[in-house]
């Protein structure tokens, strides 16, 4: 069994964080979203990977390499076009060749991961199982409709979803994907729907399983989508003091690097920060995730996202529900006159109180 795992998606909902990083190495609890998925791959007991990769495809590599320190051999698989992802699938046809495989989207998290799914599917030999979540928001989504268990109408973001059923962004196939892929037409939007594949394989009678998420399932694609999983993976996140302490008080479960030091603050966990951090003077709330190299200074940060190299210093309004690039500088100035001066990238949002 091989793994194809999609990572050329550009990110929009992210911008302007996306305009310099991929999507899918935004980091959650100081982890790129696109670790998650290897690890879950891992896992499986999969060790062939292939990863589709675009725009981004230098970062992709950079950051992953053959693969070697998760025990998985990756070959990188170029789409020229994000055309959808029944076309990445076409696009990784020779690397799959006649092999089941299972696709995971780069930038989900599924917290049970998916051995339990790659086991269920080698075990039966369906020609495809499907990962099923309940959600509020179904129009946002590829969307099912079951008839007992079986799998009987697929839609993608549908206007009047005819279920509360999202796909979960993993698959399992084998090779009629293919066959699939090659059948359907293009969208509205002018891309290869995997939903139309996996409709054409219900239709010519293939047996498509679902199975159902009990588990949190997160797609990280927009802000708020991606401080909620920064929350739920440090909700298991374990007490690990590396770093120095001085004059703190620590409450709840709290990791700190090596090389970091925090001074004269209150940190309430479960936060983690990186390695070579500098603290002092700060309040650091829940659900913190604060990258490597980064300096806070009389300042409160909650519920937020900073990565590697952010500074923030001398600021009395308490910073949440944010997420910060790399090396980005928020600071107070006293000099008069007093005004601010911004320099905000594409898509920013700044919110002033």
């Amino acid at each position: 069994m091989k793994a194809l795992i999609l990572s050329g998606g550009k990110g929009t909902r992210l911008r302007p964080i996306t305009y310099s990083m991929a999507k899918q190495l935004v980091p959650v609890a100081n982890k790129p979203v696109l670790f998650f998925g290897l690890e879950a791959v891992q896992e499986a007991g999969i060790r062939e990977v292939g990863i589709i990769v675009g725009e981004t495809a230098a970062e992709i590599e950079k950051a992953v390499g053959t693969g070697e320190r998760w025990g998985l051999q990756v070959t990188y698989i170029p789409q020229l076009e994000p055309l959808g992802l029944a076309h990445a699938v076409l696009t990784a046809e020779p690397f799959i060749g006649e092999s089941p495989f299972v696709m995971y989207l780069g930038d989900n998290i599924v917290k049970a991961g998916i051995a339990v799914l790659a086991d269920e599917f080698r075990r039966e030999q369906p020609n495809s199982m499907i990962l099923l979540a309940e959600v509020p928001n179904p129009q946002d989504f590829g969307v099912a409709e079951l008839q007992g268990d079986r799998v009987a109408r697929l839609e993608e973001k549908p206007a009047q979803p005819r279920s509360n059923l999202a796909l979960v962004g993993v698959y399992m196939f084998d090779k009629h994907i293919f066959e699939a892929a090659r059948a359907i037409k293009p969208s509205q939007r002018n891309e290869l729907e995997i939903t139309d594949a996996i409709q054409y394989l219900i239709d010519q009678g293939y047996d498509v399983r679902s199975h159902q998420v009990t588990n949190w399932w997160k797609d990280t694609g927009s802000l708020d989508a991606i401080l909620e999983a920064n929350r739920l993976v440090l909700e298991d996140l374990e007490t690990d003091l590396q770093g120095a302490i001085e004059n703190c008080d620590l409450h709840g479960r709290v990791a700190i690097g090596k090389g970091s030091i925090a001074r004269n603050s209150v940190i309430r966990g479960p936060v983690v920060i990186g390695e070579n951090c500098e603290l002092e003077n700060c309040y650091i709330g829940p659900f913190t995730a604060i990258g490597d190299g980064a300096s806070l200074k009389n300042c409160e940060v909650e519920y937020s996202i900073l990565l590697e190299g952010s500074r923030i210093e001398q600021i009395e309004s308490r910073i949440e529900h944010s997420l910060l690039g790399k090396n980005v500088m928020v600071q107070k100035s006293d000099s008069r006159p007093r005004a601010l001066r911004l320099m905000l990238g594409d898509s920013s949002s700044l919110t002033i109180p």
